[in-house]
């Protein structure tokens, strides 16, 4: 268990990193997308840990944010807009 959640942690450093240092903006985001998707994973272990249900509430609802905003992004950095 131990080693899982320094490796959740090691791999969000990463994605820091890449968030940070990244050359182009498609960079960027895939790093805001990758990081997203670890606080899924954070969110689920501490579900199956702690047996409370409502983190897995907030794992659903942080990874439904994370889809509507990478797209959003996504869209932004073609340049076309919302509507469309």
């Amino acid at each position: 268990m131990i080693v899982l959640i320094i490796l959740l942690v090691l791999c969000c450093f990463m994605c820091l990193y890449r968030i940070g240092a990244g050359p182009t903006p498609p960079d960027r985001t895939v790093g805001i997308d990758t990081l997203g998707t670890l606080v899924v994973g954070f969110c689920a272990f501490t579900a199956i840990i702690t047996g409370k249900e409502w983190y897995m509430n907030v794992a659903i609802s942080w990874a439904l944010l994370s889809f509507i905003g990478t797209i959003a992004l996504a869209k932004f950095l073609e340049g076309r807009g919302f509507d469309e």
